[in-house]
């Protein structure tokens, strides 16, 4: 683990606004997608049927409280430890623009959108780089003592790996903000290590989405779990009416007993098809192709020689997967994976073979 103070513009190399569905717009939309981490085939039925019968009532402004009381309830938290946003990101552009940051730090490699706010924001961004050998596990220890905000993803995308809940928690510090993105949690069995719910941290911020196991990423919907001053902070800075009302539903629908019992379900589904794509993609070791692991969350990061040109094959194939060199922390021999039915993954499988040994030729 090592620490980078982030130099280089708007990230150095780094394309920290490049995301997975770049690989699936325009030319790519007719390619089979394991690049986007958002579930397949969803949004389930019966949630299309619940945000279509909000459609009659738009011509009202959108009301939260209902959906802000049932997310709270979700988590055993009272309503005012909740802040409902389109988005994730949205969350991430409240906090780099709301709270008084001198020295914010985001944990590498991880998503790039909450290093993107700040930087738009104004700030200099360090960051502390985890390593490959290492696993890419978390050192408390490696995050400088004067950071005022830190933030870590967990499971972090793209490398899949889940911090110990309690490693994390071993970050706060008193004048410090402890953001913990959590937007796959709901994707691992019981959620383990999740955060989400404590009041014992101090300065815990905890961000989910219900865009992944919901398959809602064109609706943005979201929420932050904090105190209650730090939500009272971020909703000054967000505008009138910021979530709509089909997201509103969306997210009361979302927290609801049947839908945590279905997304439970789905986690566990989720997990045995990842065992699957890890031993397949393990029968190519001898061609050096190597998975991050244990893998927690929808998705795999795998490093191979000449994944570049790997992914360029893959594409003529018909198959789509994440490249990974956007990421801070990693270069051309990754590629991210998005967990998808046996099938599907076979088929990914039969096309990584053709395409190596296309390249090997």
């Amino acid at each position: 683990m090592r620490t980078d103070d982030g130099s280089g513009g708007s990230g150095g190399r780094h394309d920290l606004r490049h995301h997975g569905d770049a690989e699936v717009r325009d030319h790519g939309s007719a390619l089979v997608d394991l690049a986007v981490n958002v579930r397949a085939d969803t949004p389930p039925a019966w949630l299309r049927e619940r945000i279509a019968g909000s459609l009659g009532g738009l011509a009202a402004y959108p009301d939260g409280r209902a959906a802000r009381a049932a997310v709270a309830a979700r988590h055993g938290l009272p309503a005012e430890r909740v802040l409902l946003t389109a988005g994730a990101a949205e969350a991430f552009v409240l906090l780099a623009r709301a709270l008084r940051v001198r020295r914010p730090v985001v944990v590498h490699p991880q998503f790039t959108e909450p290093e993107a706010a700040l930087r738009d924001a104004g700030h200099t961004v360090g960051r502390v780089l985890l390593r490959e050998s290492e696993g890419f596990g978390l050192d408390p220890a490696a995050v400088p003592e004067d950071a005022d905000l830190v933030l870590v993803g967990n499971p972090t995308n793209p490398t899949s790996v889940l911090h110990p809940a309690e490693a994390i928690a071993r970050l706060a510090r008193p004048g410090r903000t402890l953001v913990v993105d959590e937007a796959f949690m709901d994707a691992v069995p019981g959620e383990r290590e999740a955060l989400a719910g404590r009041t014992d941290v101090p300065g815990l911020v905890v961000l989910r989405s219900l865009t992944k196991t919901w398959g809602l990423a064109g609706l943005r919907v979201g929420y932050v779990l904090a105190a209650p001053e730090i939500i009272a902070e971020l909703a000054r800075a967000q505008p009138l009416w910021p979530v709509s009302s089909p997201a509103l539903v969306a997210a009361e629908a979302c927290v609801a007993p049947r839908a945590l019992a279905e997304a439970a379900h789905a986690a566990h589904r989720g997990a045995a098809d990842r065992a699957h794509l890890v031993a397949g993609l393990d029968e190519f070791a001898p061609d050096g192709v190597r998975v991050v692991g244990p893998a927690e969350g929808p998705f795999v990061l795998v490093r191979m020689p000449g994944a570049a040109a790997v992914r360029r094959q893959l594409r003529i194939l018909g198959y789509a997967v994440r490249r990974g060199d956007t990421f801070p922390g990693l270069d051309e021999e990754w590629l991210r994976v998005a967990v998808r039915d046996r099938v599907t993954v076979n088929g990914f499988l039969q096309a990584l073979d053709q395409a190596l040994t296309l390249i090997r030729a």
